[in-house]
């Protein structure tokens, strides 16, 4: 529970940065993971090839296709059936992509299709399952494109949909949210389905909430911190037990216990924080993922296990000196600088 951890990647995995996980509820032995990282890093953004799946709890991997995907937001597995799986691609960072939008597989990986796609500009950036009825999804798209000298995010292109025949086809939702939209984050809850929250980037953005399944929705919140940074950020997640209860990643780990509309820091072990898994049985119990690593809490954030027992960092850049045998230094994303001998 934190106190160590195992390297279960490499030799399997091709490329170094995992863009979602998905471990399923039904068999805890089958996992499925998406590659590439999918917060727009000034500095870079590491690509991904495609999906990699596990039957044996991470022993062995395989890579079981959209290895033209690049950058995968989210994996969702049905709750019930191991080898139905819905992936969120946003796609191709640096130029237009038609490899990029929601795909689902009926047969374990065997075979993708793409059930939702936007245009070449625009990926998904969020996805979420109402784990009450999974025939019924929501799925965030955004526009994007990231260039040397900037970062555009947003156009026709964001919206949100939902799905209720597992995907076959989708709705455009639209009544109550911003007409011009960027990068959005999505989430139902699962202790009240037709409660649904999104995280979004707009001139009135922040946190909107719908409490009729999506067919209207309320700006609850408008903090500036719910979308400071959207493209590096965005991701909301509702409590799976307390309907009252929502997150938001960002610098800051946010929490809400009034649905939304107002946000307050909870201590964690470092910031930029990215993802959340909430125990769907016992919501005290989550693991957090941020820039310096992974944290477990199990008493609902109030202390978190430490970060400084695993090898995770990320180098930008390194270089040598000029002895023999030489030196190599380089500075960790968010951490201190080393040398290795």
């Amino acid at each position: 529970a934190g106190i160590t951890w195992k390297n279960i990647s490499d030799g399997f995995l091709k490329t170094g940065s995992v863009g979602a996980i998905a471990v399923a509820e039904s068999d805890e032995n089958v996992i499925y993971v998406g590659m590439g990282e999918h917060a727009v890093r000034g500095v870079m953004t590491s690509h991904g090839d495609g999906i990699y799946k596990s039957t044996d709890a991470g022993k062995t991997w395989e890579n079981v296709g959209l290895t033209k995907t690049k950058h995968i937001s989210v994996v969702i597995i049905h709750p019930q059936n191991p080898d139905i799986v819905y992936v969120s691609a946003q796609g191709a960072v640096h130029g237009p992509s038609k490899e990029r939008g929601i795909y689902r597989t009926l047969n374990g990986g065997d075979s993708w299709e793409k059930v939702l796609y936007v245009n070449e500009n625009s990926g998904a950036s969020g996805l979420s399952m109402d784990m009450n009825n999974p025939r019924i999804l929501y799925a965030a798209t955004w526009e994007h494109r990231r260039s040397p000298w900037e970062v555009k995010s947003g156009g026709e292109g964001s919206r949100i949909y939902k799905s209720v025949d597992a995907g076959e086809t989708w709705e455009q939702l639209t009544e109550g949210l911003p007409e011009m939209m960027g990068k959005i984050g999505i989430s139902v809850s699962r202790a009240n389905s037709d409660l649904v929250f999104a995280n979004i980037e707009a001139e009135e953005g922040g946190v909107y909430r719908s409490e009729d399944a999506g067919k209207t929705w309320v700006h609850v919140c408008k903090d500036r911190i719910t979308q400071a940074r959207s493209w590096y950020y965005m991701e909301i997640f509702a409590d799976p037990l307390n309907e009252d209860v929502v997150y938001v990643m960002n610098a800051p780990f946010l929490k809400s216990i009034d649905r939304g509309k107002t946000f307050k820091p909870v201590a964690v072990p470092h910031g930029d924080n990215h993802d959340i898994w909430i125990n769907p049985q016992d919501n005290k119990i989550m693991i957090n993922a941020n820039d310096g690593g992974a944290n477990i809490s199990f008493n609902g954030g109030k202390s978190w296990s430490t970060q400084k027992n695993q090898p995770t960092s990320q180098f930008y850049r390194v270089i040598t000196d000029n002895r023999f045998p030489y030196y190599v230094y380089g500075g960790q994303q968010d951490n201190s600088t080393v040398a290795i001998a």
